[in-house]
């Protein structure tokens, strides 16, 4: 039987209803569809408000964080009155505020290479949000093998990139990238900021190809990624193609069942990292220098626009990307710990000096951490 809109909803939808493009049939092809949101941040905000006020009938939502005061510069869906709360409970408010036509399920878990396959047969478009590389090898992978289309978003300072991948019809994310970068290469929004209006563009964009895709209307960016460029305000279109030998959608795929993402991307558990002695405490760093500091030298790795929103004191500035050219001015009979806003870089960086033959540690969870348990002076951002 033919899904039928109420007056209320054809009220609701009044200007999707108006358009030959839409009409009733796309609005009830809107209504009886699904769409998996990974992530409700920075992506995921105007990407989960735009398909609620849409009218797609069931949305699906995977998110396992809390709302941090750092997330409201840029995560619309999330508000003052919801910091410390469940991100996937703060989104369904306001989402069903928006819109309580529609239906949310959530999933407060991360997606993993364990449930996927459990989570997403059950819609028909997934919709990618999230900021790191190993769930957006997972997500690809996953769509690939269900035969889902991926809508593809990411965002790193004034660029973000969108595309949907979806190897029935073109290529998946492993022809565009057949492997992950380097760790530390990349940073993430946390390390390397982000313009808070950049995930709006690109979460908006994400949203007109997961309608597009439902009602069969234009051209969706299968086949093609597009680039922004927000300090240029100039949009770029680059053509890609199916790699015959993809290792996941080619007719001889390698790869024929979800693997574990952190070891492809080399991500190491934190736990592993602590356990091989890279890491150092504030207050086991604030109880070293207040005994005795004159063989601890203390490197701050972050950059210089960052030492004049905070800054150690007793720290010297050496930007990670810096620090290899300065490794010989270092004296190896002292002890070396290094910081930079929270722990990742500098965790990368006591790697390249523990190389070199240093005696380093890096500090756990970075200036930020050392504002929240020493010095509460210090501006946490």
């Amino acid at each position: 039987m033919t899904t039928q809109l109420s007056h209320e909803e054809i009220r609701r939808y009044s200007r999707h209803l108006i358009m030959p493009e839409v009409g009733m049939d796309g609005q009830r092809k809107l209504k009886e569809a699904s769409v998996l949101c990974v992530g409700a941040g920075g992506l995921g905000s105007p990407l989960l408000l735009y398909l609620a006020a849409a009218g797609v009938g069931r949305i699906g939502l995977v998110e396992f964080d809390v709302v941090d005061e750092s997330n409201l510069q840029r995560q619309i869906i999330h508000g003052t009155s919801t910091l410390g709360k469940s991100k996937l409970e703060s989104a369904k408010r306001r989402l069903l505020d928006l819109n309580p036509l529609i239906e949310i399920t959530g999933y407060e878990e991360p997606l993993t290479s364990a449930n996927a396959l459990d989570i997403i047969p059950h819609y028909d478009v997934v919709a990618d949000g999230t900021d790191n590389f190993q769930t957006r090898y997972l997500t690809n992978d996953a769509c690939v093998m269900l035969g889902k289309p991926n809508v593809y978003g990411s965002i790193f300072r004034f660029e973000g990139q969108a595309s949907v991948f979806y190897a029935k019809e073109g290529p998946c994310y492993r022809c565009l990238f057949p492997e992950p970068p380097p760790p530390g290469l990349v940073p993430s929004c946390a390390e390397g900021g982000v313009l808070g209006v950049l995930p709006g563009v690109i979460g908006t964009i994400q949203a007109t190809e997961a309608v597009k895709l439902i009602i069969g209307q234009g051209e969706p960016l299968i086949g093609r990624l597009l680039l922004y460029d927000a300090l240029e305000m100039s949009f770029t279109t680059l053509k890609l193609r199916k790699n015959p030998d993809c290792v996941i959608c080619s007719d001889h795929p390698t790869i024929t069942q979800l693997i574990d993402y952190d070891q492809f991307c080399g991500v190491a558990p934190h736990d592993v990292e602590a356990e091989q002695g890279m890491e150092i405490t504030v207050r086991d760093l604030k109880r070293r220098l207040d005994e005795d500091g004159r063989d601890l030298v203390v490197l701050d790795v972050r950059e210089p626009h960052e030492w004049y929103i905070s800054h150690l004191d007793f720290a010297r500035l050496i930007p990670k990307g810096d620090l290899p050219d300065h490794l010989k001015e270092f004296d190896a009979t002292k002890e070396y710990v290094l910081h930079c806003k929270s722990g990742v870089r500098s965790l990368e960086a006591a790697r390249l000096m523990k190389s070199a033959g240093f005696r380093v540690k890096s500090l756990r969870g970075g200036i930020n951490a050392w504002a929240r348990e020493i010095d509460p002076t210090l501006p946490q951002y």
